[in-house]
């Protein structure tokens, strides 16, 4: 949408709706009236204007107001923002534009942080309303892999979507797109060929007006190129792929959101190697639905799917209903998850035990004060209760 120099962009200059909210915010990130009435619905102190979070870098934020990018401190207070949030923008103490609340996120992307021991969650993305799932056909498919970041793009709160690119490489391209829809459990998949602009329209028409689109992929994948194919110019810089075993190199470093033509979004994250799930059993049930009516039917309610008589899992894969890689995969994420959550009733314990020790140490200190208050008492009396008494008026 062109403007005027000195126009504010408001909700209702990109969706026509009955609200009459006034709020002007960042229409080429996403704003629209319903997130101008979410804003209405979450005021906030200090609030002034709505903004969104475009990047987060080591030291600061960049966020888009209504009419331009500022560089922004954290908040002092509050939750840390990720790529995608929305904000309240105001002033610090010392009268400086500033970050001064985050709006409550109505999707959230994380996954579990990179080191092993962590049970701690990293938000990849906030606010996204399509999560593509980028499977290139020049490589190997990965089941397990798409497998769980299909779960996790379910339990964000988001809609899946399996984008497969450079299928302009015909000779493989119609046997992975056979594999990935077999693989993506009723999930839409978009074939696609960036080079050629193949697809381009059909990947645009799954998201809703002014909606915001993640895409998750190794790297070398094509995502890059995607990009700058959706956005309509050099959005990112395009790295090559070794040829030996198609990886390509990290061009993208950082999260930030891309504006689209149309009024999307469109958010790239770097290539991840590895996606460790994070507390995701409500995409795991949607990932893996089959297997829970299959659960249902098995003749004992605690079996455990082994060796147990009439299970229903058994007998599925006995008569090749259900795939024997299906079924360890998902034996695989589920350890995984029951990891977690170890890790998890580990560190309450951990800080339970740290609660517990602060009170017996506080309790004890009280105790031996009440002991030394005690025999001052008793030397009181056998001195003759001079120590301490008071004399009546």
């Amino acid at each position: 949408m062109k403007t005027t120099p000195g126009h504010v962009l408001t909700a209702k200059d990109s969706t026509p709706t009955n609200s009459v909210s006034t709020l002007a915010g960042p229409v080429h990130y996403g704003f629209t009236a319903r997130t101008a009435a979410f804003f209405d619905a979450h005021p906030a102190p200090g609030g002034e204007t709505p903004g969104r979070v475009v990047r987060v870098d080591r030291n600061r934020i960049l966020v888009a107001g209504a009419a331009e990018l500022r560089h922004l401190p954290y908040p002092v207070h509050g939750e840390i923002p990720a790529t995608g949030d929305w904000v309240w923008l105001g002033s610090n103490l010392a009268g400086e534009p500033a970050v001064v609340a985050v709006l409550p996120r109505q999707s959230a992307l994380s996954r579990k942080r990179a080191f092993e021991a962590s049970s701690e969650a990293q938000v990849l993305g906030a606010n996204v309303d399509v999560v593509g799932v980028v499977v290139p056909v020049d490589r190997p498919l990965t089941h397990n892999r798409l497998e769980r970041t299909l779960v996790a793009a379910w339990d964000s709160g988001a809609t899946p979507l399996v984008i497969i690119t450079k299928a302009d490489l015909a000779d493989i391209a119609d046997d992975v797109v056979g594999k990935v829809i077999l693989q993506s459990a009723g999930v839409a998949v978009v074939t696609t060929s960036a080079e050629q602009g193949d697809g381009l329209d059909e990947l645009l028409g799954h998201l809703p007006a002014g909606g915001t689109l993640v895409l998750l992929g190794p790297s070398g994948a094509g995502k890059s190129t995607l990009i700058n194919a959706l956005a309509g110019h050099r959005a990112q810089a395009i790295g090559p792929v070794r040829s030996g075993d198609g990886k390509g190199r990290h061009t993208t470093t950082s999260r930030e959101l891309v504006p689209l033509p149309g009024g999307a979004v469109l958010m790239d994250t770097p290539g991840v190697r590895g996606f460790g799930l994070f507390d995701a059993e409500d995409g795991m049930g949607e990932m893996f639905g089959d297997l829970e009516e299959l659960f249902g039917r098995c003749r004992f309610a605690d079996c455990a799917h082994d060796r147990e008589p009439g299970c229903a899992v058994q007998a599925a894969l006995a008569d090749g209903t259900l795939e024997i890689r299906r079924w360890e995969s998902y034996l695989k994420l589920q350890r995984e998850l029951a990891a977690l959550n170890r890790r998890h009733d580990a560190a309450a314990r951990r800080a339970y035990q740290r609660e517990w020790h602060q009170k017996v140490v506080v309790a004890g200190k009280s105790q031996r004060a009440a002991e030394r208050y005690g025999h001052e008492l008793d030397a009181d009396r056998a001195g003759g209760g001079k120590r301490g008494k008071r004399k009546r008026s």
